[in-house]
Parts: C-alpha cells; structure tokens; sequence
C-alpha cells in the first residue's frame, strides 16, 4: 500500500513537478553505480552471481568469527585447494582431450577497479566539500552520523561490523531500486522536517547567542 497521499500522487504524475531522489541524483541508480558488471551484482541483475558471493562472504564470517579460523591458515589451505583442482583439471585434460579453460576468461576487468577509483575519488571531493562548512546542514548530519557510528561500532567487532556494511552494500541497493519511490518519498519528508527543525533551533537557540561586536570602520 503507498504511503504517500493522493495529492502528492498526482504531483507526481505531473511531469512539471520535479521528483525528489536520493542524493538529489538525476541519473538512474544502475548508472550512478557504474553501469558495469559491479553495478549488475550490487542490483542483483545476475542472481545467481549476487547470491554467491554474498553466500561466500557469509560462509568467510562464519568460519573467522563462530568457528574462529586463523586467517593465514584459511588463505593457505584455499590456495592449496584451487592448485590441486587445477592440476587435477588440467592432466585430465592431457589425457581425456579436453579444452583447457582460457586463463583470461577468469581474470578480473579493468572496468572494476576504474569504477572503483571513481568512487574513491568521489568521496574524497564529497568529503573535502562537506568539510569546508558550505553548507552547515550537511556538515552537521556528517559529523552526527560519524559519532553515531562510532557509537554502534564500539559495540562490535571489526569483522562484524565489516561484515554488516558488506551485507548491506549487497542489499540494499537492490531494494532501493525495488522500493525507490516510496523510500526517496520518506526522504523527502523527512529533510523537509530536518530542515524545519534546524530553522527553529537556530531561530530560538542558536540566534540568541551573545557574539562580540564588530567594530565597525570610521568612514573617511
């Protein structure tokens, strides 16, 4: 069931009304991810794929955290398994004809590390923006949400808290893709109410400050 009155589902639907998206972004969410095969996993486009490797970081914490594996043996034993699957592939491929598998078929591309660097980049700029105090309303829901998060982190493990922010990058974007109007509708309500709130406080609390006076130029 929507969430969002009649009206504003009319506004909607009138195409001079503009629509309010998350990170007052004006691209798609597929494109804003990269486009490539990074976004295609993070969006679940290949399921099958997605669910692996969620399943192989679930399957990493479980054996470092409930199990309690050391991290140099598990790397050890995982290198000595893909060799002994390679070996055993490839003398049977000698003997049984086969077609050996084409080494470059399996390694990583380019194009992953070139979106990852664009979103280093990005974040890094976003933050030094952020930083500078242009804009004092995200300044403040930064540093809130910093502490914030460092709160919650002392409260856990790095690896489970790791492993939270690793479930969560490979979630929650294919929800908010699912759900997008409703969840960028809620964030639209409440940045207006935020921004309400900020106005106030700053009208009642903040304005009524005592500063020291400026002294002011005597005029030639």
């Amino acid at each position: 069931m929507p969430i969002y009155s009649s009206s504003e589902v009319e506004d909607s639907g009138n195409h001079n009304v503009p629509t309010g998206r998350l990170f007052r972004r004006e691209r798609p969410l597929h494109s804003v991810l990269g486009g490539g095969h990074v976004a295609d996993l993070l969006l679940w486009r290949n399921k099958s794929l997605s669910a692996a490797i969620l399943l192989a970081v679930t399957m990493i914490w479980f054996l470092f955290e409930v199990v309690e594996y050391n991290f140099i043996s598990l790397i050890c034993h995982i290198s000595i398994l893909v060799m002994l699957m390679v070996f055993i592939t490839y003398t049977m491929a000698k003997f049984a004809d086969w077609d050996l598998p084409d080494i470059h078929e399996i390694t990583i591309q380019e194009s992953a590390f070139k979106w990852l660097y664009r979103r280093i980049n990005w974040l890094l700029l976003r933050f030094y923006e952020i930083s500078s105090g242009e804009n004092f309303v995200d300044f403040f829901v930064v540093i809130v949400s910093l502490w914030i998060t460092s709160v919650i982190g002392s409260y856990f493990s790095s690896l489970n808290l790791l492993f939270f922010c690793v479930v969560c990058l490979g979630t929650l974007p294919a929800l908010y893709e699912q759900y997008e109007r409703e969840v960028d509708h809620l964030i639209s309500r409440g940045s207006k109410d935020a921004k309400k709130a900020f106005k106030k406080f700053d009208a009642e609390v903040l304005s009524k400050i005592p500063r020291g006076r400026v002294k002011e130029k005597k005029r030639k």
